[in-house]
């Protein structure tokens, strides 16, 4: 099956961030702990022959389809695709090679396209699927969205619907839930979709958008324990910048969100020098937006590894892109 290029959300934008103070180096290395359908990869193997890209997924459709593609693009010796969590990756890099630094790092937290548009895994409640939402869907240790539905407690539910999903009708739908899995298991997508409509006031089940979005986001995040992973990972990300480094991160959620700038801020506030590239987040431009509605929500931030503390920023252009959304 021939490559199809994949363009991920604000891809230009992280290429030309995590290349701007790179070209005149002789090696540059990035990674990627999110490969998804490769779309940042492979935009940043291809901004320049000296580049070399280590790139991390967990998903087995992913890892297939990356490998395939990696060598059907001839970037076998520049692109290195590892099966990980990428909370993994900062013990994996100092384990296997503790010299290797990087001139670029970015994290895209959004959810490949494929797990909506394929439906098989239970992520999208377009397509009747079991309730799974597991990213690695191998691991048997972790927890399904059926497995959360049916035997967590009324207050477990409330607080994963009204904190994850800020679902505002979560009390009402709860009960429901509760209600329903006394007769028989929750267990395909469908199912609880209808559930959670039902939930909502006539004059609001039929929006723009469905009333199900919130629950199945916030059951994705609990499932994957998102937050719990993002939290972790990023003060191990920081080490492995090289000096001009960036680490880029991508959010699609407000709590994602909060983690990034909040940990950015310890980082610009601590003994290492570190500054923001912007004060706002650099969000997707109006024709990305019609292109692609899925990236909506997408928040761009950006914190560079520098030589000395309080030097000065040099991008506020970037600054301003975010100020003026």
């Amino acid at each position: 099956m021939a490559y199809k290029k994949h363009y991920s959300v604000l891809n230009k934008e992280v290429v030309d961030i995590l290349m701007e103070d790179s070209e005149q180096l002789q090696n540059i290395k990035f990674a990627d702990m999110t490969f998804g359908a490769g779309g940042h990869t492979f935009a940043l193997a291809e901004s320049a022959k000296n580049v070399s890209v280590y790139s991390v997924d967990q998903d087995p459709d992913a890892l297939k389809n990356g490998k395939e593609n990696i060598n059907e693009l001839g970037l076998s010796e520049r692109v290195f695709l590892h099966d990980m969590n990428f909370e993994q990756f900062p013990e994996f890099i100092r384990s296997s090679d503790s010299e290797v630094k990087f001139n670029g790092i970015v994290a895209d937290l959004g959810v490949s396209s494929h797990h909506f548009d394929e439906g098989d895994r239970g992520f999208s409640f377009r397509f009747d699927a079991p309730l799974d939402m597991r990213m690695d869907v191998d691991n048997d240790e972790l927890e399904t969205a059926a497995d959360i539905v049916n035997n967590y407690s009324k207050e477990d539910l409330e607080k994963i619907f009204f904190t994850y999903g800020e679902e505002k009708f979560t009390h009402r739908i709860v009960k429901s839930i509760l209600e329903h899995r006394e007769s028989a298991p929750i267990e395909t997508t469908k199912q609880l979709e209808k559930i959670i409509i039902d939930c909502y006031p006539k004059k609001l089940q039929f929006g723009k958008i469905n009333p199900a979005t919130k629950c199945f986001q916030a059951l994705r995040i609990k499932v994957n324990k998102e937050l719990d992973v993002l939290e972790n990972v990023i003060p191990g990300l920081l080490e492995l910048l090289e000096i001009n480094g960036r680490l880029a991160i991508i959010t699609f959620h407000s709590l994602e969100d909060r983690i990034v700038k909040n940990l950015f801020k310890d980082a610009v506030q601590s003994d290492v020098p570190y500054e923001l590239y912007n004060k706002k987040p650099i969000l997707p431009s109006h024709g990305e937006l019609e292109e692609n509605p899925r990236s909506r929500s997408a928040k761009l931030r950006v914190i560079t590894k520098i030589n000395e503390k309080k030097s000065k920023n040099k991008y506020a252009q970037f600054s301003k892109i975010g100020e003026n959304r």
